[in-house]
C-alpha cells in the first residue's frame, strides 16, 4: 500500500517543457514525506500528479507510472481519487464551499456528498474536528475565521472523507507564526492518530524538521536530495537549492563557526 511515482515525467497541456523529470518517490501510510524546493521547482505539480488530479482532471501528458495502492491514477475516476487521497491547497478559501452557515456544516459537506447515513456523517465530523483540535469552532461562521483557523477547517473537511493519504501544498504559506503553529500541531496529531500517509510541501523548514520522517528536495522538476529529514535539512547543499535550513541548523552553524561547542552551549556550559 503506497502512493508510488516511478520515472514520472509530466507536462501541462500546451506547455513546451516538462515540469517533472524522472521523479521516483514513495509515500506509505503512517509516514510524513516533506517536499522542499525553490519556487518553480515542481512542488505543486508533484502534488497534482501524486494525487491523480493531474492528468485525470487538469489534463496534460504523464509518462512513467503514478499509482495509489497499486492502481494507476490514470485509470481511476476523480471521485475514487478523492476518497483515496485528500488534497489541500495553500489558500484555504479556495476549498471552503462558501455555502454553509457553520464550521460543522462545512466539514459535513464532503461526507454528505458520499451519501452516508446521518449518524456516520456526524461521527466523521466530530472525529475530524477533534483530531484537528477545533471542536470549539463547530458553531462558528466559516467566513469569519482567522487564516490559521480557516486552514484547519479545510484540513478537517479533507479528513472527514477518511482518505488514506493527505497531500498538502504549502498549507502554512499565508499564515503568521501563530497560524503556522496551529496547523503544524494539527498535522503532527493527524500523523500520530490516523495513520494516514502525508505528503507535505512546505517552504518553512522548521515545520518539516518537526514532523517529517523523510524529505525530498526538488530542483527543476527532479529530485535533487532525498533521505531522512534530519540529514537532508542539515545538508549544506540546501541553500544552493533555494531552501533555507531550519532555525536550529542555522544557529548550530553560527555557534560552531564561532568556535563554541554546540552541546555545551545547550547545557549551559558556555557563559
Amino acid at each position: 500500500m503506497a502512493i508510488e511515482l516511478s520515472g514520472v515525467r509530466y507536462r501541462y497541456a500546451g506547455a513546451t517543457r516538462e515540469c517533472l523529470r524522472g521523479v521516483d518517490l514513495r509515500l506509505e501510510p503512517g509516514r510524513v514525506l516533506g517536499i522542499a524546493g525553490a519556487n518553480e521547482s515542481g512542488k505543486t505539480t508533484l502534488c497534482l500528479v501524486a494525487s491523480g488530479f493531474a492528468p485525470v482532471v487538469v489534463g496534460g501528458r504523464l509518462e512513467g507510472a503514478a499509482s495509489i495502492d497499486g492502481s494507476r491514477t490514470t485509470t481511476m475516476p476523480a471521485h475514487a481519487l478523492a476518497q483515496h487521497c485528500g488534497l489541500l491547497f495553500q489558500n484555504a478559501s479556495t476549498q471552503l464551499t462558501g455555502t454553509t452557515a457553520t464550521v460543522f456544516e462545512e466539514v459535513a459537506f464532503g461526507p454528505c456528498g458520499l451519501g452516508l447515513p446521518v449518524s456516520q456523517v456526524v461521527e466523521r465530523v466530530g472525529w475530524a474536528l477533534e483530531t484537528v483540535g477545533i471542536e470549539h469552532l463547530a458553531p462558528r461562521d466559516p467566513g469569519k475565521l482567522s487564516g490559521g483557523q480557516a486552514q484547519l477547517v479545510a484540513l478537517a473537511s479533507v479528513l472527514a472523507l477518511r482518505p488514506r493519504y493527505l497531500i498538502l501544498d504549502e498549507p502554512t504559506s499565508e499564515l503568521d507564526p501563530a497560524g503556522t503553529a496551529l496547523v503544524a500541531d494539527a498535522l503532527a496529531n493527524v500523523a500520530a492518530e490516523t495513520g494516514a500517509g502525508i505528503m507535505l510541501v512546505e517552504h518553512k523548514a522548521d515545520v518539516l524538521a518537526r514532523i517529517a520522517d523523510d524529505v525530498a528536495v526538488l530542483a527543476t522538476g527532479a529530485v535533487a536530495l532525498f533521505g531522512a529529514a534530519a540529514s537532508i535539512l542539515a545538508d549544506p547543499r540546501l541553500a544552493e537549492l533555494g531552501v533555507e535550513p531550519p532555525a536550529e541548523v542555522r544557529l548550530r552553524r553560527e555557534v560552531e563557526s564561532a568556535g563554541l561547542a554546540w552541546p555545551a552551549l545547550l547545557e549551559g556550559g558556555v557563559a
